[in-house]
């Protein structure tokens, strides 16, 4: 304002002028409070995923002479998406002979006790 409005009330184009800029900074503020809670969201996601794959288990199959591998479903030495097994399918898979455990993720510890 100039020194022509000193101790004066705004007018409504000011007031107006001025909700729109509390508003603009409102909307900005809301908007990286969502991205917030987005990231958040999404990072809760990944950490429930990971403690329920971390309850299944997979197998990687035979490759070559190398022997087929029971992995954690957690396990990152062996990527895959779906086809998980569930405890007793695990311990069906660790008493065929042409599979064995990952030496990594010891998928056989506490399943056989």
């Amino acid at each position: 304002m100039n020194g022509d409005s000193a101790g004066r009330e705004p007018t409504d184009l000011e007031k107006n002028r001025i909700l729109l800029d509390w508003l603009r900074w409102q909307v900005g503020a809301t908007e990286r409070r969502i991205r917030e809670l987005e990231v958040q969201e999404a990072q809760e996601r990944a950490r429930r995923e990971a403690a329920h794959a971390a309850l299944r288990w997979k197998i990687q199959p035979q490759r070559s002479n190398a022997t087929a591998l029971l992995h954690r479903g957690d396990c990152t030495l062996y990527a895959m998406d779906g086809g998980f097994i569930n405890r007793e399918e695990a311990m069906i898979a660790l008493a065929e002979p042409d599979i064995e455990p990952c030496e990594i993720c010891r998928p056989d510890t506490g399943l056989t006790s």
